[in-house]
């Protein structure tokens, strides 16, 4: 028989671990870790796998739980780390506060604002000793672990910031680089400052540790600046480096935080480490919720090399860094379990093979939900790694940009029927070769940034066979240049986007600049437009002819694509060789739009040096009954005497879309549903 072991908060690491409570004389009962529990696993042999229960309760973290080669299971027998049915256990990376009392400290309510004395609390850290301090995030930033993140009754709270809920404008830059963005407006230079309207930082006494979010100059890229100076006599507001990459533009956003005299509203927070006190304006009473402060800096369970595990049922959660993170090994998997308020990523499966997260809940994330790679480029081999049945939302909550909801590099991966929602930017950003996105909901995301994708991919010819299909799109935003729902961005090809539904959708299936990609069979209704192609790839302005002849062209070269087997898989591929040896440019030809649906809104676009005739387009129906059960009442169904089947349209598997049932998902969050939500009038489309 395989062993059994057992884990309780109320256990003992003295116990044998084999009873799932203690017994009646206290002599024995369940461990207390579960480094108690691997530890007796690598002295018991387990030919067909062991399980380890966890009672429910909590357990305090802090360090990660870590496994090894040798605590793998086998293929026949692998070893689970499984709740006790019915019971929740969670893994905590940090500590839950409740000794809050008034701010009593004369100083302290001076730099408060008037109307926040008395509604401040305060809760003595000294005993955590000095806290980390924020660091520098966002883009092209290496991912560090947060700052300690303060999280009540299930949310994140807000450090102090102003302006609340809004952002300050940059009003100019204190010096410019020699050429302008690439697109007709003028960078200044970040170190040399800027300017904004207003005195408001000369009202804080303290400035050392103030820092600035902002999207510096594109909607896309952000990071977070400490401040150096302000000067209240020009406004010029100057920043310590590291720096933004791309400079600074006029008209950008961005926001002071961490500031104690901003702690002005209910849900924000402030930590002195100095005093080492937390100062905190809670948005109800604290019996509400529970109170918790994020410490671990590392993952919450930590794999390298390990193969045939599982984690069932467990909650990770408070932790600076990320909740969960494999490196190789074969096999792991993951469901049912909750990763939450956490300062990096749910989950990061880094290399290795096959492994899953399955029917978990990720939410409230300060990076990303779930990060994937694995597979060879070169060979084409699949990593076949699979996310299923996951409700990942409200993620990006902290580096904003980039930080998705899956996140797929390699080869052979597999995304499907996931519920992903409100996030800052994309919902889903690919690199690499023949994943499959299928069967998802994907709804509210890029609800803060400009130029993104609900789904993204783009800038290399090479990264070729992903399949986009069955999945419904709705309600994607997008700030200054807007969002695109399946965004092939900078000339990505190869791609199929078949059998999705796009509602209320800007630019729901663009292609930009990119070669032999297929949308096909999809139903679009009301979006702006259905579908857009352009032909960047022939702009004859550096910032393009760079992309195209030395960046596109290295990483098509590095892939040896006249050699198996890419010659082999991807002929097209050698049709770019004579424009790259022209170096003029390269056009968006082989691209086919064939067979959808579209009802209102715009239906195509063909723009920016892309010619009509190098897109094939064809037997689609536009602004006609297609043969919908209710279109008015977003049933897209199809009729059984539907026109759209005698064009050869194939039925879309609505009903199979987003979250399903299973042992470990036993009910389905409203959010799951297509919601009957305002729209066109598409009763007046003409019939």
């Amino acid at each position: 028989m395989s062993p059994v072991l057992y884990v309780a908060p109320h256990g003992s690491d003295t116990w044998s671990g084999t009873l799932p409570e203690p017994n009646a004389a206290g002599s024995d009962g369940p461990l207390a870790t579960l480094e108690a529990a691997r530890d007796r696993l690598r002295q018991t042999p387990r030919p067909e796998g062991a399980t380890v229960y966890l009672r429910g309760g909590i357990y305090h973290r802090t360090r990660a739980f870590a496994l090894e080669a040798l605590d793998s299971g086998t293929a026949a027998g692998p070893v689970v780390y499984r709740a006790w049915p019915g019971e929740r256990p969670r893994l905590l990376g940090g500590v839950l506060l409740s000794d809050f009392g008034p701010v009593q400290d004369p100083g302290t309510l001076r730099r408060l604002a008037p109307h926040a004395r008395g509604q401040v609390l305060q809760c003595d850290l000294g005993e955590l000793g000095l806290l980390p301090g924020l660091a520098s995030r966002g883009f092209g930033r290496p991912t560090t672990p947060s700052h300690p993140e303060l999280f009540f009754a299930g949310r994140r709270m807000e450090l102090a910031r102003w302006p609340d809920g809004d952002f300050a404008r940059i009003k100019g830059a204190a010096a410019f680089h020699g050429e302008g963005d690439g697109h007709g407006g003028e960078l200044g230079i970040i170190e040399e400052g800027f300017y904004f309207e207003g005195d408001r930082p000369a009202r804080w006494q303290h400035q050392r540790e103030v820092w600035l979010h902002g999207y510096w100059a594109w909607d896309w890229a952000n990071t977070y600046e400490q401040l150096e100076s302000f000067d209240p006599a020009t406004g010029l507001v100057r920043t310590r480096p590291p720096h933004g990459i791309y400079g600074i533009k006029a008209g950008q956003r961005f926001y002071f935080l961490n500031v104690l005299e901003e702690l002005d509203q209910p849900g924000e927070y402030y930590v002195d480490r100095e005093q080492g006190a937390l100062f905190f304006w809670p948005p109800a009473p604290l019996d509400c919720g529970e109170t918790a402060l994020s410490l671990l800096a590392e993952p919450l369970i930590h794999l390298r090399g390990a193969s045939h595990l599982r984690f069932e049922g467990l909650g990770l959660e408070y932790g600076r860094g990320s909740g969960l993170h494999v490196e190789g090994g074969e096999c792991v998997a993951v469901a049912g379990c909750t990763l939450r308020h956490l300062g990096n990523w749910g989950a990061l499966i880094d290399e290795g093979r096959d492994h899953t997260v399955q029917s978990c809940d990720l939410y409230s994330l300060g990076d990303g939900g779930i990060r994937l790679s694995g597979g060879d480029r070169r060979t084409l081999e699949p990593g076949g790694h699979r996310v299923l049945n996951c409700h990942i939302h409200h993620l990006g909550e902290w580096s904003r940009c980039y930080q998705p909801g899956v996140l797929l590099s390699g080869v052979g991966h597999r995304v499907s029927h996931n519920l992903i929602h409100d996030g800052p930017h994309c919902a889903i950003l690919l690199g690499g070769n023949e994943h499959h996105i299928e069967f998802n909901h994907i709804h509210h995301v890029c609800q803060e940034t400009g130029d993104v994708g609900a789904v993204y991919m783009g800038r290399d010819w090479t990264e070729r066979g992903v399949v986009v299909r069955h999945n419904l799109f709705h309600h994607t935003h997008g700030y200054g240049m807007g969002s695109m729902a399946v965004y092939l961005d900078d000339c990505a090809s190869g791609a199929l986007v078949y059998g999705n539904v796009f509602y209320q959708c800007t630019r729901a299936a663009f292609v930009g600049g990119g070669r032999n990609n297929r949308v096909e069979n999809n139903v679009f209704v009301g979006c702006q437009p259905a579908v857009m192609i352009d032909g960047r790839g022939l702009d004859p302005r550096p910032v393009w002819q760079d992309m195209v002849n030395k960046t596109m062209r290295e990483r098509l070269e590095a892939m040896l694509h006249h050699q198996p087997p890419y010659s082999l898989r991807y002929p097209d591929l050698k049709q770019l060789d004579p424009y790259l040896a022209e170096g003029t440019g390269v056009p968006p030809e082989g691209n086919l739009v064939l067979r959808n649906i579209n009802l209102g809104g715009e239906w195509l676009v063909i723009h920016w040096h892309a010619r009509p005739d190098w897109v094939a387009v064809q037997r689609n129906i536009v602004d006609e009954d297609p043969g919908f059960v209710d279109a008015s009442g977003l049933d897209f169904r199809l009729r059984e005497d539907a026109p759209a089947l005698e064009l050869g349209f194939r039925p879309i598997p609505l009903e199979r879309i987003g979250l399903y049932l299973d042992e470990w998902r036993r009910g389905l969050p409203e959010e799951n549903a297509f919601p009957v939500l305002e729209g066109p009038d598409l009763g007046s489309i003409r019939a």
